[in-house]
Formats: structure tokens, sequence, C-alpha cells
């Protein structure tokens, strides 16, 4: 009598690997293909039935807010990334540096990075606050601002507050990747173009930034997925005003599915808003790809 077959390799890492995709199918993809599904139909969140238009909603989002919405997004976006990086950096190169205090000041530099966001959030509405905001007190103190300014209630000042906010939240965890990164900075090649004669900025163009290209890369494309889908500062300190000026795609979806109680539509600007992550995905994964590579 024979002895009975093992599990060949492929189907016992099949078996290990099926509990999470078991997950994936639950929290992921049935509520995604949920989502596509409604896209197709017109349906209200409070009344019973739905009917089924094609691609009427898409045709509906398309022809009212999606183009403001899509240009506050990549403002948004472009902004939230850029800022924080070049904070993030500048703070990772200073630190790398022998300034006295410099293990003190990386603890406290990480403190944005672990205040929850809606807590952050809620200490910047109270910042920019038009009535009784510490940054009208300290403007009005130095006499720089003749009276308050209503930074969260005018088109012109909103979107740029909730950027300031939003890299102050973002920066710590940029500085501490890129910090990382510049530890890993071989110091003889520093040596040896400083005997070659460069100085501090040749030497941070032409050794110091192409060592952190590929880290560079990645933490500004993860930046820029995330702040795609940022959601909860924009909605605690504007909520998508003043008149849609910072109306995001995040805040557009929850606001036509849970005010104007819209999932046909809300489904459909979702729908779209995916597409645009899924591209932003696709070129994270290639440059991860080619940093391996490399």
């Amino acid at each position: 009598m024979s002895a009975p077959r093992g599990l060949s390799d492929r189907t016992f890492g099949f078996l290990l690997t099926l509990p999470a995709l078991a997950l994936l199918g639950a929290v992921v993809l049935y509520p995604l293909a949920g989502a596509l599904s409604t896209s197709l139909f017109r349906q209200s969140l409070v009344l019973p039935g739905r009917s089924f238009v094609g691609l009427g909603n898409f045709r509906d989002v398309l022809a009212q807010n999606f183009w403001p919405v899509l240009q506050n997004t990549l403002v948004f976006t472009v902004a939230s990334t850029v800022v924080p990086v070049v904070l993030g950096f500048a703070l990772a190169l200073a630190l790398n540096s022998r300034i006295r205090g410099r293990a003190v000041l990386r603890g406290l530099f990480l403190m944005p990075w672990v205040i929850p966001g809606v807590v952050v959030s809620f200490i910047w509405l109270w910042i920019f606050n038009a009535n009784y905001g510490l940054l009208n007190g300290l403007l009005t103190r130095l006499h720089l601002v003749d009276e308050p300014v209503s930074w969260l209630g005018q088109p012109g000042t909103a979107m740029a507050a909730i950027v300031v906010a939003k890299s102050w939240a973002s920066f710590p965890w940029i500085m501490v990747m890129l910090l990382a990164g510049l530890q890993t900075v071989p110091a003889a090649l520093h040596e040896a173009a400083a005997l070659d004669g460069a100085g501090a900025v040749a030497r941070f163009w032409h050794v110091t930034l192409p060592h952190l290209r590929g880290i560079l890369g990645i933490v500004v494309l993860l930046e820029v997925i995330w702040n795609v889908q940022h959601f909860d500062m924009i909605y605690v300190l504007t909520g998508g005003g003043p008149a849609g000026s910072t109306t995001t795609f995040a805040v557009a979806v929850y606001d036509t599915a849970f005010k104007a109680f819209d999932l046909g539509r809300a489904s459909a600007l979702g729908a779209l808003w995916l597409l645009l992550i899924l591209g932003l995905t696709v070129v994270y994964v290639r440059l991860a790809e080619r940093g391996e590579r490399a």
C-alpha cells in the first residue's frame, strides 16, 4: 500500500494565502464590484429601488462638477506633496549633520505624525479661526494685518490653509524615510568629492541626491497616492468650501452619497477617482520594480 501523497508546494502556498484572499475579496473586491455596479443605476440612499441608466451617471458627473473637483484634487495633491517633501528633506539633512541635540529634535519632529488626523484637524481649525484663532492673534500683535482674516472662509486662502495643515502632519514620516536613506550614503564618497574640490552644494547634487533617487521617488509617489485619497482634514477644516474651492474627490463622493443621497452619481464619481488612483499605483509599482533591479 503506497504512502499518501503530500501537498505540492503550489497547493500549500495557495492554502496559506487563502485566508488573506478571502479577506481581500470580502473587504475590497465585493464592495468595489457593488460600487461599480451601482454606478450604472439611478439609485437613492433613502428611496427603495433603482433603475438602469447605463453611462448616464458618468455623463452627468462629467457635465457637472467633475472638472472643478479634479482641479482641486490635483492642486491639493501637488501642493501637499511638494511642501512636506521639501521640508522633510531639509530637516533630514539638518538632523543628519553633527548638530547638538539632534536625538531630541528627531523625537520632537515626530510628534505631528503620531497625533491622530482628526485631532490635528481640530488643532489647525483653532489656529485658523477668524475670531479667536492663534494665527490672527499673532499677526494682529505684530501689526501684519489690520483686522482678522477668515483663512478658511475665503476661496483664495482656504486651500493654502489646508495644505499648511496637511504638510505639518506629513513631513515627519518623510523626514524619517529620507534620514534613513541619508545614513546609507557612504562617507567615503563625500570625502572623495571634497578632496576633488566639491563644495557642500556640489556634493549634495552629485553624491547625496543620486543615492537617494530611488527612496525619494517612492516617498513622493506614496505621498501623492495618499493625498489623492485624503478626506478627514479637508472635511473637518472646510467641508469642501467655501463655494466648492476645496472640494476634492473624497469630499465630493461623500457629499454626493450622504448629503445629496445619490448613490449612482457618487459611485460614478468614485469610479473615475479610482482610475486616477490606479494610474498612480501603476507608476509606483513600476518605480519600485526599477529600484529593486537597480
